[in-house]
């Protein structure tokens, strides 16, 4: 891994290119480091960040990776294959969900991340992304998915304006349905192992409400922990007021998780010593 510094954006915060290989490429990520972790040096929380779009629509903001890390977060957003300068193509949810899998790996040796609390974020697209990771990334805190697409084939149906870009890059649904399935997480959602945040605009034109529903009845179905939020009016970029108030719901519901860890952690260990005196007293 390489890091070179980049302008900051947002006082307290600072930033930095990556440079890692996935499956042989060199592709490239943005990550936020909150400026008191250079004072104090605990280890911090993580976010994993996955951007929506391709190419230069969704691209990573470095304004709002920023403004999470100073929620004391250390936010790693990779760019994806074929983006910024990186190697590859982008497949919109194909073998670039492993430029993801391979950021989660970055962070867990990362020394400034507490890697039991590394949880993944997914805006849009990046909602596959995420939900993927939170399958295949062992040891997720937990998984957040905001106006995220999770049924690549109702994307297709509800947006006219892709289907140009999804044919060239997926296929045609009815010629390639597998390739538009093996992107859909809703058919693997039994393998997701962490809590799922699920934050939704009831009025989003660009990922419809639908999919939020989807995910949520599909990990009902499944049994898998679970919160669905569903913000009346709003559309697929959370405006004003709505943005500050469901980010900071976001971060109180992150920071919930990583105390139930904790908590789960501090009792192994408990049992753990007491399992080892009973055997040593006998």
């Amino acid at each position: 891994m390489m890091m070179t510094p980049e302008e900051s954006v947002v006082p307290g915060v600072l930033l930095y290119t990556v440079s890692y290989y996935s499956q042989g490429l060199l592709v490239k990520a943005a990550l936020a480091i909150p400026e008191a972790y250079c004072q104090n040096k605990e280890r911090l929380p993580a976010l994993l960040y996955c951007r929506g779009g391709i190419r230069g629509v969704g691209k990573v903001r470095p304004e709002r990776i920023s403004q999470m890390a100073l929620f004391g977060y250390i936010v790693l957003a990779p760019h994806y294959r074929g983006n910024e300068g990186g190697e590859g193509r982008d497949e919109f949810g194909g073998a670039d969900r492993h430029d993801v899998f391979a950021v989660y790996e970055l962070l867990r040796q990362m020394p400034e991340v507490d890697r039991e609390r590394i949880s993944v974020y997914g805006f849009s697209r990046g909602g596959i992304m995420a939900l993927f990771a939170a399958m295949e990334c062992k040891g997720l805190l937990s998984a957040v998915v905001w106006s995220g697409v999770s049924d690549l084939l109702l994307t297709y149906e509800e947006r006219v304006d892709l289907r140009r870009m999804l044919r060239r890059i997926v296929g045609h649904p009815r010629k390639q349905e597998d390739a538009y399935r093996e992107r859909t997480p809703l058919y693997r959602i039994e393998e997701i192992a962490c809590p799922v945040l699920i934050i939704h605009g009831t009025a989003d034109e660009n990922v419809g409400v639908e999919h939020a529903r989807r995910l949520e009845h599909t990990l009902r179905e499944a049994g898998k922990p679970h919160e669905i939020w569903l913000a009346e009016g709003a559309s697929h970029l959370f405006q004003g007021t709505d943005m500050e108030t469901y980010t900071r719901r976001m971060f109180a519901w992150l920071e919930e998780k990583g105390q139930e860890r904790l908590e789960s952690l501090s009792k192994e260990t408990d049992y753990a010593k007491a399992s080892e005196a009973g055997e040593a007293t006998r």
